[in-house]
């Protein structure tokens, strides 16, 4: 049994993460901000919360100290693109200046307060940091050049960098991931197939029109179910390689448009809704192809996707089904 510290501990991707661990039988800690909602961990039983906050550096040290996990999952994270236009600076701070202090308070613990202590951290960056691509750069690998189109990916490279960083110059058992889009039942945040699904069912309990508002359609995805992500990240505690930079994304290719129109087949309503383009959703620099190489990771740890892109839809638009009218 090891000991795992998560941080955002009552974040979408975490709450799976959580369940994965203990049904694993590992000893879980998870931090989390003083204002944070944790109702989605509220039916876990047998861990401990930490109020600590990426930008408060002494409550870091403190977590670290007292609890000295052996595996840390930086998952905390302003993690919302379409808020990084809106609060970019706070963005920039929690990705980048948070990840610093993170490291910063296991440097501190373990040159000052417990001599020797050496965890495996893993810092979750993003695929965001490649930006638009080239067709002919397909796929992308851990070598493609980074190429921000929005403060949240800036804010990711600056934490990328943190991590190779204290790596390199401190000795430090850092992993780094660069996660493609995943999603799954539980997740809030408007992402793309969210917002679809949130509307779809919303048009199936009456509480709106039947017409689904969209931005660009043509971008390409490869959408990874979040119980794999997050097994991806158990085994990369287990078996990644320190210093090394991984993608890890889905396997199953189409632009958001076919993303879309499996959706509303999903639908009883299917054949009376209609699609509509809101401006609002257009970003002036999107990110147009998120198509990534895996092979890295698979070699080093032996993962391999299990969900389908099918079953990753249908649980996602049947959890929202639940949540529209609770």
């Amino acid at each position: 049994m090891s000991k795992w510290m998560i941080t955002g501990g009552g974040g979408f991707v975490a709450s799976h993460f959580i369940d994965l661990l203990q049904s694993e039988k590992e000893e879980v800690c998870v931090t989390y901000r003083w204002n944070e909602d944790l109702s989605r961990i509220k039916h876990v039983e047998n861990i401990t919360r930490i109020p600590a906050d990426l930008l408060d550096l002494s409550s870091l040290i403190r977590a670290v100290a007292d609890h000295k996990p052996d595996v840390i999952s930086h998952l905390a994270a302003q993690s919302f693109v379409n808020d990084s236009f809106v609060m970019p600076i706070i963005t920039v701070e929690t990705n980048t200046v948070g990840t610093v202090n993170l490291m910063e308070a296991v440097r501190i613990v373990r040159d000052y307060i417990h001599n020797g202590y050496d965890p495996v951290i893993h810092v979750c960056s993003s695929s965001e940091v490649y930006g638009r691509v080239n067709a002919d750069e397909l796929p992308i690998t851990e070598q493609h050049p980074f190429r921000p189109g929005n403060q949240y990916a800036i804010g990711k490279i600056g934490e990328d960098a943190t991590a190779d960083f204290y790596h390199k110059y401190y000795g430090f058992k850092v992993i780094t991931t660069r996660m493609f889009t995943h999603t799954g039942p539980g997740r809030t945040m408007m992402s793309a197939e969210n917002n679809f699904a949130r509307q779809i069912a919303r048009i199936e309990h009456g509480l709106q029109e039947p017409v689904i508002r969209h931005g660009n359609l043509d971008s390409v995805r490869t959408w990874a179910d979040v119980r794999d992500a997050v097994r991806a990240y158990y085994l990369l505690g287990k078996n990644g390689r320190p210093g090394e930079a991984y993608n890890i994304g889905g396997k199953d290719v189409r632009t958001i448009a076919e993303m879309l129109d499996f959706l509303i087949s999903l639908s009883p309503m299917a054949d009376k809704i209609k699609k509509e383009v809101d401006p609002s959703l257009i970003r002036r620099l999107d990110v147009n192809l998120q198509v990534p190489d895996c092979s890295k990771f698979q070699r080093d740890t032996g993962w391999e996707p299990v969900y389908t892109f099918e079953r990753t839809m249908e649980d996602l638009l049947n959890w929202w089904r639940v949540c529209v009218v609770s």
